[in-house]
């Protein structure tokens, strides 16, 4: 059975797309832990980040650091952290989120809620500054 973000990658669910290339997707969380929160994710479906092969670990890699580079341009932060947990969805992932402060990476935190509109202009916005 495909993850989430599988469908989400083959158009099943909709996201509110960021960036994607030939391996690699970027879009929205919709349970973010500020506005801009982003997932990026390797197209090829693998639970565990470190089981990806190395070629596609790195294509994956400088994928996040682009769409990173947007997010820094977009939204007002001291930088974007990134953190790989994957235990809620058996598709390895990237967290990319803005931060002000160590605890804004606070994934126990209450989440963030922003309206289809705001998630689709700050989409639009980051994926505007995405140079891939």
């Amino acid at each position: 059975m495909s993850s989430i973000f599988t469908k989400i990658i083959n158009g099943e669910i909709p996201s509110y797309k960021i960036a994607e290339d030939e391996n690699c997707y970027a879009f929205l969380d919709i349970s973010p832990l500020a506005e801009g929160h982003t997932l990026v994710v390797p197209k090829k479906e693998t639970d565990y980040i470190f089981d990806i092969d190395d070629e596609l670990l790195g294509k994956l890699f400088v994928f996040a650091k682009k769409v990173a580079k947007a997010i820094k341009q977009v939204e007002e932060c001291e930088k974007v952290g990134m953190a790989v947990i994957g235990l809620d969805v058996r598709h390895a992932h990237i967290h990319l989120v803005p931060l002000q402060k160590v605890s804004d990476m606070d994934f126990s935190m209450p989440k963030m809620s922003f309206t289809p509109e705001q998630m689709e202009e700050t989409a639009r916005k980051i994926a505007a500054k995405v140079e891939l």
